[in-house]
C-alpha cells in the first residue's frame, strides 16, 4: 500500500465540519479524527467550554503528543486520514512545522452565518473565537509553501452541490471520490469527540448533506456581532477567491 493520504481541514466553528468528517468516514478507505487540540487548547487557556473536564481527560493536553499521534501510524491502516481541525484551538505556541506533512484544505462560511449560529450557543462571540485569523494565518502559510492556493471548500456550495463540491475536493487533494461521502447511517459514533452530547444532535440526526438555508444578511446582525463581522469579512473574501467548484 502506497503512503497514506493525510487530509487536515481547517474550519472554524458552526461550519459544516462534522458533517465533513462523516462524508470522509462513510469512504471504506478512511479514518476521521474529531479536533485533536480541543484538550490542549482548553488545558492553555482555562476557557469553560460545555463538558470541559471530560474533554481534557479525553485527548493529550500537550501539543506535541497530539501531533505525534496525527504524523504517526495511521489508525486501522487505513489509505485516508482524513482530520477535523478548528482554526481557533491553534494558539500561538503550538507549533505549525507539522501542517507540511499534511494535504492542507480549508473550510469557510460567510461570516454573519457563523456569528448567528455561534451566538445561539455560546451567547457572544469574538475574532478569535471563530478562529478567523488562524484560518487566515494558516492559509498564508500553506500558500507560501505550496506556492499556489490550497484547497478551499465554501460550506454553501458544498451543500448546494455535494457531489460536484466533493469531488473537486476529493481531486485537489489526490484521492478518488466516493459515492458514500454523500450519505451516511443516522446515529452516533465512536470516532465522535466525548463533546458530542453538546454539539452533535442535529448531525446525529442527519443521513446526508441538507440543502442549503437563505444565508444570512449584515443587517441581520446586532451591532456587535456587526463589528467581528467586518473584521472577519477581508480573510473570508480572500480564501472565497479561491474556493473550489465544480
Amino acid at each position: 500500500m502506497s503512503e497514506a493520504v493525510r487530509i487536515a481541514m481547517w474550519s472554524g466553528p458552526r461550519n459544516i465540519s462534522t458533517a465533513m468528517m462523516r462524508a470522509f468516514e462513510n469512504r471504506p478507505d478512511a479514518v476521521v479524527v474529531d479536533e485533536p487540540f480541543y484538550a490542549a487548547y482548553l488545558n492553555a487557556t482555562g476557557l469553560d467550554h460545555p463538558m470541559r473536564e471530560d474533554v481534557l481527560a479525553s485527548q493529550p493536553t500537550d501539543w506535541r503528543a497530539v501531533v505525534a499521534d496525527l504524523t504517526g501510524a495511521v489508525p486501522q491502516g487505513r489509505r485516508v486520514f482524513y482530520q477535523k481541525h478548528m482554526t481557533h484551538h491553534m494558539l500561538p505556541a503550538i507549533g505549525r512545522d507539522w501542517t507540511a506533512r499534511m494535504r492542507n484544505a480549508f473550510l469557510i462560511r460567510a461570516p454573519e452565518d457563523v456569528l448567528l449560529s455561534y451566538t445561539e450557543v455560546r451567547g457572544e462571540a469574538t475574532l478569535d473565537d471563530i478562529g478567523v485569523p488562524q484560518q487566515a494565518e494558516l492559509f498564508e502559510r500553506e500558500a507560501d509553501r505550496l506556492g499556489h492556493a490550497p484547497p478551499v471548500v465554501d460550506s454553501h456550495d458544498v451543500l448546494r452541490d455535494p457531489r460536484g463540491v466533493l469531488g473537486a475536493l476529493c481531486a485537489a487533494v489526490g484521492i478518488a471520490f466516493s459515492d458514500r461521502m454523500l450519505s451516511w447511517p443516522a446515529g452516533k459514533r465512536a470516532s465522535d469527540g466525548v463533546w458530542a452530547p453538546a454539539w452533535y444532535a442535529s448531525v446525529e440526526r442527519s443521513t446526508g448533506f441538507s440543502p442549503p438555508r437563505a444565508q444570512a444578511r449584515f443587517d441581520d446582525l446586532p451591532d456587535a456581532l456587526k463589528r467581528v463581522a467586518e473584521a472577519a469579512r477581508p480573510a473570508y473574501e480572500r480564501l472565497s477567491a479561491y474556493r473550489l467548484k465544480p
